[in-house]
């Protein structure tokens, strides 16, 4: 009688998958988080959900904008693309997180402290804007700083 000798093969662990990932992606240049992040569309809308916070920033609909603009393109686009659901919670959760530190800053600007802070929540607004943008188009999973989570 022969014995069998042969050890079974572990199962692939998730960190084997994402160095064989890594490995790939380094390949073809492309990022593979799963075929849901590959889509361009779905990368596209997550990027275009993020870059509509800057509406905010236009006379028609000052401060509000930053929150509808990225609230229409999630609530439409939700139900087709996971990543657009989860990014698109993510800008409307920092635009909201961001619109309270503006008014707090707004009103420290009578203690003189609210004239530096404010122009600094800006400036953190638009270059987390970008850098989630980017990072979307990119089919990355990005979470924002400084960022309280209304919407879960």
């Amino acid at each position: 009688m022969a014995e069998n000798t042969k050890t079974p093969e572990p199962p692939e662990s998730p960190e084997t998958k994402q160095v064989e990932q890594k490995a790939e992606q380094k390949e073809t240049g492309e990022p593979t988080q799963g075929a849901e992040e590959l889509n361009k569309d779905a990368r596209m809308w997550a990027m275009f959900c993020h870059l509509s916070a800057l509406a905010g920033f236009l006379p028609i609909v000052p401060a509000v904008g930053a929150i509808i603009g990225p609230l229409i393109i999630w609530q439409v686009k939700k139900d087709e693309f996971a990543f657009v659901d989860e990014q698109g919670k993510e800008t409307v959760n920092f635009q909201i997180s961001m619109l309270i530190y503006a008014a707090v800053a707004a009103l420290l600007i009578f203690a003189c402290v609210g004239a530096v802070l404010l122009p600094a929540v800006i400036v953190v607004d638009i270059v987390f804007l970008v850098i989630a943008a980017i990072k979307a188009n990119k089919g990355e999973h990005y979470r924002y700083p400084l960022c309280i989570r209304f919407i879960k």
